[in-house]
């Protein structure tokens, strides 16, 4: 009790001391006494009394700590923070930070027990011989009282309580500073002091502030260095040095002050405070910007914000999020891969410039895990100049949907037939099935929601693409490559529109703006608005043979302590395996024979394009079995009144924008350089057991007209372009065809001997060449060359009726032409191949060479022999060309000439031998059971057929003008009608 009393004296002692020295001035000295000037014994025994009895200490809640996002090597991408703080222990902190920040604060800070009396006074006269703040009158332990209150304040009113000048508050402080020198060490105060201390320049924090005025860490300051750190924790914003030269200067100051100091308390030497105080600042300020502007890569930054925001396993409520984000000092690992995020952007900022109207967009995910590995757009992320709505820079994150700051979203176009695709398949139909249509077609029945409600529309008009034709036959897969709009109209009425509607939920589309998806006839067609990311990541299930999973952005999370928090892709079996190989090998025939023919990456790849009616949009959404994307492009402005149509993008005219023309294009550059490091898988080959063998009425008979009506119009092309000089270009015609098996008159992709089934035999020994060159036009061709050729074309088309054969691997995938035959082949002698029936029927069987004899030779690597041809039938020919005043040199060119002809006949008939199990030198040869594959693929004929002679599809080739009127506004390339855009 006696010792209790005494120090309720001596306390009460210390606190009239400073009421008479605070009858001078003195900072805290007058905010202790002015309120009881003439009461002195009264306000000592009241401050000693409210001094005993101490108060609890501060609740002290984490600081708020920098959150950092790193990509998937962990190298950092963004930062977001309510202050700019990295909280590092005081072993972390150079030793001569933590002497300048004792000298200039609070010299005696190791000496009193958290009010320094003496220090207090000291600094009051220092200050007013100066006539300003050299040295501080509170405590180090105030100071970090004053810090804890500025902290937690939650709204501006806490704010300004916590800095309000007032006795109360002031002894508050010096209460609440009294119980902290209870609680901790001296050493525990000074890190907690350091590390919630605002440095100026958005730092706080002395880790922070070493990396925004330095480039270095809290432990590598120099005696300069940290001289400027503790000159600068006075007056922040006064020696803000991001501020101007005027605040530096105030700075430099600061810091000589601080030397000064050090010097005088035995610190360092007077010799070492010179010379440092004649050195500059040296300021390295390095950029800490927080939030998505500052990013790398602002755009995935956005979704990542979004995700964390809007995910509840984040926080229980938005608040709670976000404070998280911003006060948590998380450190977030994110999907994003730096080498496919370059290859997205590279591949956009070729073809679409920022200030274009027209914006690109470009997701990338990997198959099985939903890993978002690419987010770019054509613009930057930010507000334009003077906030305009218009400009290089957009704050949309348009590759995402609008729950990940996203806008409304573009019509997905003919990207959405792949549903279709996929629930034909999975209720039986098979490779070759098909059926025909008409040239233009009403969804007036047959066509009912999910709820059962009827939504036909008897007042649309559908019509097919610019070059699809009027109509007739077509196979699922030539409706697929073509991209055909009535075809798929009436496959989805096949199937179900429902059926339809439920695959694609079950791949995770759903409308960029959130709402319930459109179940209208033309959702085959892309009615629905949607955005790259949910595009992308439904193509990624097809290359994860079924498996669909979420899109993702992070796969981890640690906090402040170290606990780390792994995130597992959420993923679903949305389709069987064995569906998704087959929608796959359909739409690798998009790239070899459809509206991609011509484009690759070198590797096995399947996909589709998409372009809206009237060209409001245009998209390309394809994959790999390593990675799938998804690319659209549309109007800023608004699509539908600003259609792509006669611009200019990226400095090139475009006089319509279609999937193939600049979405395609952007696709094919990115994924080549994504996976440039990348194994160049191939997809699992289809069950032809289950997939194979189909067949459509009609289609065989209508490739064969065509194929008539092709060689016609070639055949006029030539007697057109007949003439004086055809004597020498029927001899060059000749021996081209010998030397491409006949295949030019059909018009067929030359192939690889082996990838045909036929095999490569020793070259045959070479004619003497012939007096003068031959002419290479390929316009001027003879007579006697057409004859020639029209044979090879005959021995093949009677060959093209042989039986159904297997698949056979050409080049980097299985092109499948046809399943297991339903009867088996019939072999021997000089047996012709049994008749088959389907799209399948249109593959000519391959035929190997007897045992006998040595291997065929292929005609391409034929050369001319001595024939037996008359020169009677060459002077015929050019005859018929026109070639009379020639008729002298072609007497003496007779003999060479002869030999042409004869090598053209003789190859083609060993070509049509060698691959389709015709007759060679007389002698039968018996049919080799043809290893050609199924269905789509199967017909080899490419540009003699209309399935490669039709213009693109309604993914990039309808064209306006293709109707009039009400019919012409709604003709759906891949698109809704009016009343649902």
């Amino acid at each position: 009790m006696t010792s209790r009393l005494l120090g309720h004296v001596n306390l009460g002692r210390a606190v009239l001391a400073l009421g008479m020295c605070g009858a001078a001035g003195g900072t805290l000295v007058a905010g202790l006494v002015m309120p009881f000037v003439g009461g002195a014994g009264l306000a000592a025994r009241s401050a000693a009394s409210t001094l005993t009895y101490l108060p609890t200490p501060l609740r002290e809640e984490p600081l708020p700590e920098v959150t950092r996002l790193l990509d998937r090597n962990g190298h950092q991408i963004a930062q977001f923070y309510y202050q700019n703080r990295q909280s590092v222990p005081l072993s972390a902190v150079a030793p001569v930070m933590r002497q300048a920040i004792v000298a200039i604060e609070d010299a005696r800070f190791y000496e009193h027990g958290g009010l320094d009396l003496k220090g207090t006074l000291r600094a009051f006269v220092t200050n007013t011989r100066a006539g300003g703040i050299r040295q501080g009158g509170s405590s180090i332990s105030q100071q970090l009282v004053k810090n804890i209150m500025l902290t937690q304040a939650e709204s501006e009113q806490e704010r300004a309580q916590a800095l309000v000048r007032s006795f109360r508050r002031k002894l508050d402080e010096l209460r609440y500073a009294l119980a902290l020198e209870r609680k901790y060490t001296k050493d525990q105060i000074l890190e907690r002091y350091l590390n919630i201390a605002y440095f100026g320049a958005g730092a706080f924090g002395v880790q922070a502030a070493a990396k925004r005025f330095f480039g270095v860490d809290a432990a590598s300051l120099t005696l300069t260095q940290a001289a400027t750190l503790a000159g600068a924790v006075r007056t922040p914003y006064d020696t803000d040095p991001s501020l101007g030269d005027e605040h530096r200067d105030r700075l430099r100051t600061r810091r000589d002050l601080v030397l000064g100091r050090m010097a005088e308390l035995g610190m360092i030497g007077k010799d070492a405070a010179r010379t440092a105080t004649a050195e500059p600042l040296e300021l390295h300020l390095s950029p800490e910007p927080g939030g998505c502007a500052g990013s790398a890569h602002p755009f995935f930054c956005v979704y990542v914000e979004r995700e964390v925001l809007t995910n509840p396993a984040f926080g229980y409520s938005r608040a709670d999020r976000e404070r998280r984000l911003q006060r948590g000092g998380l450190t977030i690992w994110t999907t994003i891969d730096p080498v496919a995020q370059r290859a997205a952007e590279r591949a956009i900022a070729a073809r679409v410039r920022p200030r274009d109207n027209q914006v690109a967009s470009e997701t990338m995910i990997e198959p099985g895990t939903g890993h978002i590995r690419a987010m770019a757009v054509s613009k930057h992320y930010g507000r334009n100049p003077h906030d305009r709505d218009l400009g290089p820079s957009t704050t949309y994150n348009l590759a995402a949907d609008t729950a990940h700051g996203g806008g409304l979203g573009l019509q997905a176009g003919s990207t959405f037939k792949v549903f279709t695709l996929a629930t034909a398949l999975k209720q039986g139909m098979r490779f070759g099935d098909g059926f025909s249509i008409p040239g233009a077609y009403v969804p007036s029945y047959g066509y009912r929601d999910c709820s059962g409600k009827a939504v036909n529309d008897p007042n649309t008009v559908i019509h097919n693409a610019g070059g699809e034709g009027g109509g007739g036959p077509l196979s699922l897969e030539m409706g697929t490559w073509q991209s055909v709009n009535i075809f798929y109209m009436r496959l989805e009425r096949e199937v179900g529109l429902c059926d339809v509607v439920q695959t694609a939920k079950s791949l995770g589309i759903k409308r960029a703006d959130g709402t319930p998806l459109h179940e209208v006839p033309t959702f085959t067609l892309g009615a629905n608005e949607m955005d790259p990311t949910t595009v992308a990541a439904a193509y990624a299930a097809f290359a994860a043979r079924g498996r669909y999973c979420r899109p993702m952005a992070v796969t981890a999370v640690v906090e402040r302590d170290g606990t780390r928090t792994e995130t597992p892709p959420a993923c679903v079996t949305a389709l069987e395996p064995a569906v998704a190989d087959a929608v796959s090998h359909v739409l690798t025939g998009v790239f070899t024979k459809g509206t991609m023919r011509g484009q690759s990456i070198d590797r096995p790849v399947a996909g589709k394009t998409g372009t809206n009616n009237g060209y409001t949009s245009a998209w390309f959404a394809g994959y790999t079995p390593a990675l799938a994307a998804a690319v659209s492009v549309g109007d800023i402005r608004g699509s539908y009144r600003y259609p792509l149509t006669g611009v200019t993008i990226g400095g090139r005219y475009y006089g319509a924008v279609q999937g193939a023309s600049l979405p395609g294009p952007i696709w094919v550059d990115s994924m080549r350089a994504a996976l440039r490091d990348t194994p160049a898988y191939g997809f699992v080959p289809p069950d032809m057991a289950r997939f194979g063998g189909g067949f459509t009425p009609g289609l065989k008979e209508a490739l064969e007209k065509q194929r008539k009506k092709e060689k016609k119009k070639r055949e006029a092309e030539r007697d057109k372009h007949d003439d004086g000089d055809s004597a020498s270009a029927s001899a060059q015609d000749a021996t081209d065809g010998a030397a491409n098996g006949g295949e030019a008159a059909s018009g067929s992709a030359r192939t690889s001997p082996l990838a045909g089934g036929g095999r490569t035999a020793p070259p045959a020994p070479r004619a003497a060449p012939a007096a003068a060159p031959l002419n290479r036009s390929t316009t001027a061709r003879s007579t006697t060359a057409r004859s020639t050729t029209a044979r090879s074309t005959t021995a093949r088309s009677s060959t093209a009726r042989s039986t159904r054969s297997t698949p056979v691997s050409t080049g980097a995938h299985t092109a499948a032409r046809g399943s297991s035959p339903r009867a088996p082949l019939r072999r021997g002698a000089g047996s012709a191949p049994a008749s088959r029936t389907g799209w399948a029927s249109l593959a000519p069987p391959r035929a190997a060479p007897p045992a006998a004899r040595p291997a065929v030779r292929h005609a391409r690597t034929q050369r001319a022999a001595p024939g037996r041809v008359t020169a009677g039938r060459a002077k015929a020919g050019h005859a018929t060309a026109g070639a009379k005043a020639r008729r002298a040199a072609v007497r003496r060119e007779t003999a060479q000439h002869s030999t042409a002809q004869h090598t053209a006949r003789h190859g083609a008939a060993q070509h049509s031998t060698a691959r389709h199990g015709a007759t060679r030198h007389g002698a039968a040869v018996p049919p080799r059971r043809s290893r050609a594959g199924a269905a789509g693929s199967g017909h080899r004929q490419g540009r003699s057929t209309s399935a490669a002679r039709s213009t693109r599809n309604s993914g990039s080739g309808h064209r306006p003008g293709a109707a009039a009127g009400k019919s012409r506004r709604a003709s759906h390339g891949g698109r809704p009608d009016r009343p649902h855009r």
